[in-house]
């Protein structure tokens, strides 16, 4: 192309970074906002998203305690609203912008409701979604000896709203607990009384991952499901020890037994005698120092839960 058949250019663009901009109302007028585009220019199947948000965005937070002192935590957010056939795409800023408005509040289950309302407002959405995680700092006291540590847990606070703006609410919480296997303790004895021969049972860390939804007006904290989880198995592992908390260990293991199916059975017996949990899911998860695969077991109860 010869330099006559060039587009002629209207100006010359700049290419240094004006510190000194400020964009004013008039200007952010002009800006282009493609999500906000028709219909026609939907690309794929002209159907609805369940859910189209953000996810892992983290910001400082005051988590609420049982107790009622709040607690300093790292939090990351995920949130998500319904977005209609007709529609493009949602204001993917808006929902952190939007979240970001609570931030010195105290996380609970009612702060987020709070939030989701805002969403189907600002968003202009039918339904809508947040989960909080963190890591929650529970002090342990060991066994025997009288030692205290801290053991952090991996929690969970979910708000969601549907069409008719009913709220719903769930804890998120992640148990980790020693499973000694029953057919292997048995094997053991046997090559004892059989053959006089020794041998050492084995077991494995695990973790159970629960997922309760507080009933109507009821309230559940993290401690709570601390305390269920355990109410359920008593495996859980240790922080702090001495040599007579490792043998209380390796005797609670010999009291409990356990496989892998017996575990989700006994968290949610656990969960189904607490008027405070409706729906719940388990998933319980052995990584097997006898194979190279883990063994997992999924247990819910309710139909929230009931196409898992």
């Amino acid at each position: 192309m010869s330099r006559a058949e060039h587009p002629p250019r209207s100006r010359d663009l700049s290419r240094r970074y004006d510190r000194n901009f400020r964009a004013d109302d008039a200007y952010r007028a002009t800006l282009p906002d493609m999500q906000n585009k028709d219909a026609s220019l939907i690309q794929g199947a002209n159907v609805p998203i369940q859910h189209v948000g953000i996810s892992g965005f983290r910001l400082p937070m005051l988590v609420v305690t049982r107790d009622g002192k709040p607690v300093p935590l790292e939090c990351t957010v995920t949130g998500s609203v319904s977005l209609a056939a007709d529609r493009k795409g949602i204001n993917m800023s808006r929902i952190m912008r939007t979240f970001y408005e609570f931030k010195d509040r105290v996380l609970s289950h009612e702060l987020l409701e709070e939030v989701l309302i805002r969403y189907k407002k600002d968003l202009d959405c039918s339904r809508a979604r947040i989960l909080v995680e963190f890591r929650y700092p529970i002090l342990q006291k060991s066994l025997r000896s009288g030692l205290e540590g801290w053991q952090y847990y991996r929690a969970v606070l979910e708000g969601t709203i549907d069409d008719l703006d009913r709220l719903r609410r769930y804890v998120h919480f992640d148990f980790v607990y020693s499973s000694a296997c029953p057919c292997s303790a048995e094997l053991t004895e046997h090559a004892r009384e059989e053959r006089a021969t020794y041998g050492i049972p084995h077991s494995q860390r695990s973790k159970a991952r629960v997922v309760a939804e507080v009933a109507p007006g009821r309230h559940l904290f993290v401690e709570d499901m601390k305390e269920l989880c355990l109410a359920g198995l008593q495996t859980e592992t240790q922080v702090m020890v001495k040599r007579e908390d490792e043998q209380a260990f390796a005797e609670l293991n010999a009291a409990n037994p356990i496989f892998v199916e017996d575990a989700a059975r006994s968290f949610a017996a656990a969960l189904m005698a607490e008027d405070r949990v409706g729906d719940f899911r388990i998933v319980a998860s052995h990584q097997e120092s006898l194979h190279s695969h883990d063994a997992v077991s999924v247990l819910t109860e309710g139909p929230t839960f009931a196409q898992e």
